[in-house]
């Protein structure tokens, strides 16, 4: 039987990159996103199906899962991709900003796995794979909003992972560094504070250098395909940001805030050389 892949956040980036891959490699998709017209290049097939979602709405989650099922019978893994960036100082974050944050990047992924578990207990298979970060591991300056999400998703992602050992399902992590999307454009809302003007300035202009820098998202893509097919119990998946989190758990904490603060906070030309790594 052909399996299938349900992918939140197929529009762009690793997403729609995602999408392309499992097509390719015989799987049946269903790929989504909260604007069905940002599938409009999703040519439906067979094998494709393009479906409205929106992660902070459980109606579209129960539609989409139901539509999958109806047209492919089942669902073999679930990729939780769907999510955006509040970078800035935490001063200047508003508490809606900050919850909507979380409704997206936690509380959505809870609700996807809630509507697409009971199917794979049912058939006591199936792997849920979710969208870290290495942000996730290991926290950047302004970024107190975002990493907060992708640190809740780790712990959930660990805890779940126990639960569901005995009913056949695992569950994965990808965690990339920085790649070259749409994240920075379309996926990233900026909050800003003028007491932080300055080295929040600096902080984007290494931001865009990395994003120059930065590979495309295919080889997360192939990361998260290695995730769903390769049969083991594997938790982490690191895409690029290996260095850092090897450099991390090396050096003392003291040695890690300097590196950090004077690599991304201080103007281009005063910055530390050999700053290990990006984030997504």
């Amino acid at each position: 039987m052909t399996p299938t892949v349900l992918i939140t956040g197929s529009s762009s980036g690793i997403g729609k990159a995602c999408a392309q891959l499992f097509v390719a490699r015989g799987w049946n998709v269903a790929a989504t996103a909260r604007d069905p017209t940002a599938l409009a290049g999703w040519a439906p097939t067979t094998h494709a199906l393009a479906l409205r979602l929106d992660v902070t709405n459980e109606e579209t989650i129960a539609a989409a899962v139901a539509a999958t099922t109806a047209r492919f019978a089942s669902i073999e893994a679930l990729v939780n991709n769907a999510g955006y960036g509040v970078f800035g100082p935490l001063e200047g974050i508003t508490p809606e900003q900050l919850e909507r944050q979380f409704q997206t990047n936690v509380f959505g992924v809870a609700a996807m796995i809630r509507h697409v578990l009971p199917i794979m207990r049912q058939r006591r298979q199936g792997t849920i794979i979710n969208m870290s970060s290495i942000a996730g591991r290991t926290a950047d300056p302004f970024a107190s909003a975002y990493g907060a999400t992708k640190f809740a998703i780790e712990g959930l992602s660990e805890s779940l992972r126990f639960e569901l050992k005995a009913h056949g399902v695992r569950v994965k992590l990808i965690e990339p560094g920085h790649f070259k999307t749409d994240f920075l454009t379309r996926s990233l809302h900026l909050a800003k504070h003028d007491a932080y003007e300055a080295q929040f300035a600096n902080w984007m202009a290494w931001v865009a250098q990395a994003d120059g820098d930065a590979p495309l998202p295919n080889a997360v893509a192939d990361v998260v395909f290695k995730a769903a097919t390769d049969g083991t119990d594997r938790l982490r998946y690191p895409v690029k940001g290996r260095l850092a989190l090897v450099l991390r758990a090396m050096i003392p904490d003291a040695v890690w805030r300097s590196l950090i603060g004077g690599g991304m906070t201080r103007p281009p030309g005063e910055r530390a050389r050999g700053r290990p790594n990006g984030r997504r």
